[in-house]
């Protein structure tokens, strides 16, 4: 062969499947955005030769689980920072879509409504687009160095048909939505995903996801769920998602499993041999995980269900309203059924600013600590912030113990998800800058939880299966050139929560669709990303 692009020499190639002969040394041949395996040492010609001898090259890193539908629509220097920190640990696709949240779908004469929605929840004025076609089209305008796939959330279906209503969907409403999301479907989303304590999730009944989860089981794709509840209710929560899917014939996937919050601190004990059970009895089911005991998600997530009635407007009408605001504190201390209820599961001391864009200095602390600095109850603190900035708060959320983590990280079925949330300012969760390094790094060669092979896998060619992406995930000849070349020994995560974007060590360089987007460590500018349909 003489007409390569690009030949990697000397690596130890870990092709991204589960079997015999996952690792092992092969050079690694790039033509026109395809792979070519080669034996080590074969006379091929090439345009490029890098001699990688001493590290590992495998399939680009597919995170299955991101909120960055819209970072490289926020333009300028800071998108191309935040999409960049993706890029740099290895990661080639991105799904996006996730927890009930998507760019689209909406009905034509929502589409103006929802733009102030939109801006809470991804940190910028990225739109709002009537199907997946547009959106796609959008990202097309504003090239991107990886790939990125969506799922349709159903908090955007509904608020694109009912607006942010707190009642059961309509036949004609739900109908509609069933509509809008089979044409999404058709068009290339990859799956439909709900997040059932995030509002307008959390309005809808088991009913009205199966239906919807039903027309995605046509499409032969899968039901994607934030459950209804991570912590003290989780085994609930959980045999609500086994019910929709038996209901609606759809896969099932748990996104960032968790048993959170001092109630439910070991329950991994209990729900994942109950996954496990299910899978030996022929149900398809798999979740995915990030390597932290912390999470990230709004302030407003912290407050009782109808608080958030209407939409961000509504919510801080309600704020301002000292009735309100107490009925909210009785709401968090004696629960509302059927709410997840964070920081009664937690404390307000577990609970830190991570992004406040005009009050800066309350980033890095918790609730708790501007409280008490303050000489105010901790809710007061919460709700003036979510006031002042206009319900554009993010949190970080303390509320997970390592042993449950690593049992996820650990099981057979899990793949990996940053959960990042890439939004501009602040102190972000640094899993979007950190997360596979620090698998391949913490988890891999300093604990021994799981062998490299393994590992990849659950990186590359587990989460290709789930989500329908075909010809990628693996080394194979004919499949896509979408590629990071990082070093066993030493890679590992740099970000912080103190400083959430450092880059990894180790990451050496990374290829999409056979263009070299990061070498030596750096981006390089290239951008030959495409928004995936599946």
């Amino acid at each position: 062969m003489s007409d390569l692009d690009l030949l990697l020499t000397g690596g130890l190639v870990i092709d991204g499947t589960a079997g015999p002969g996952a690792a092992r040394h092969a050079d690694v041949g790039v033509h026109a955005g395809r792979l070519t395996l080669l034996p080590p040492g074969s006379r091929a010609g090439a345009r490029e030769v890098r001699d990688v001898t001493g590290l590992a090259v495998a399939p680009g890193f597919i995170d299955v689980h991101t909120h960055s539908d819209g970072v490289t629509l926020i333009g300028g220097e800071t998108g191309r920072d935040l999409a960049g920190a993706s890029v740099l640990q290895g990661v080639t696709v991105e799904i996006c879509g996730n927890c009930g949240s998507s760019l689209f779908p909406a009905l034509p004469e929502r589409l103006a409504a929802m733009r102030a929605e939109t801006r809470v929840s991804f940190g910028g004025d990225v739109g709002m687009y009537e199907g997946f076609t547009e959106f796609a089209a959008a990202h097309a305008a504003v090239p991107r160095a990886n790939h990125l796939a969506s799922l349709v959330g159903h908090g955007t279906l509904r608020s694109g048909v009912m607006g942010p209503v707190d009642r059961p969907a309509t036949a004609a409403e739900l109908e509609t939505m069933c509509a809008l999301l089979d044409r999404a479907l058709t068009a290339g989303a990859a799956g439909l995903s709900t997040g059932l304590i995030y509002t307008p999730g959390t309005y809808a009944g088991t009913d009205e996801v199966t239906a919807l989860a039903a027309v995605a089981a046509r499409h032969g794709k899968p039901y994607v769920t934030h459950l209804r509840d991570e912590m003290s209710r989780v085994e609930e929560a959980l045999e609500e998602a086994v019910e929709i899917a038996r209901g609606s014939g759809a896969a099932l996937h748990v996104s960032h499993h968790k048993t959170a919050g001092k109630y439910a601190w070991g329950r991994t004990e209990r729900t994942l041999p109950r996954i496990a059970a299910l899978r030996a009895g022929g149900m398809d089911v798999t979740c995915d995980v990030y390597p932290y005991t912390a999470g990230s998600t709004a302030l407003a997530a912290m407050l009782p269900p109808w608080a958030s009635e209407g939409g961000v407007t509504a919510l801080t009408v309600r704020l301002a309203d000292p009735g309100q605001r107490d009925l909210m504190r009785r709401a968090i201390a004696e629960g509302v059924p059927g709410w997840e209820n964070t920081v009664g599961n937690g404390g307000w001391d577990r609970i830190s600013v991570a992004c406040a864009p005009r009050h800066s200095e309350t980033e890095g602390h918790t609730i708790a600590e501007l409280a008490a600095a303050r000489g105010q109850d901790p809710l007061d603190v919460a709700a003036d912030l979510l006031v002042a900035e206009q319900g554009e708060v993010t949190i970080i959320s303390h509320s997970m113990i390592e042993d449950d983590v690593r049992r996820v990280l650990a099981a057979p079925y899990s793949m990996i998800g940053s959960d990042g949330v890439p939004k501009p300012g602040g102190r972000p969760h640094p899993r979007w800058a950190g997360t596979f390094p620090r698998v391949l790094g913490r988890y891999v060669r300093e604990l021994g939880l799981l062998d490299l092979p393994t590992a990849v896998h659950k990186m590359t060619g587990m989460a290709a299966e789930r989500f329908g992406l075909a010809g990628r995930g693996v080394i194979a000849d004919g499949a896509h050139a979408d590629l990071v070349v990082f070093d066993p020994g030493t890679v590992a995560d740099g970000a912080t929560f103190a400083d959430p974007l450092l880059p990894p060590a180790g990451v050496h360089s990374v290829l999409v669709a056979g263009e070299t987007v990061v070498r030596d460590g750096a981006g390089t500018g290239v951008r030959p990303g495409a928004v995936l349909a599946v």
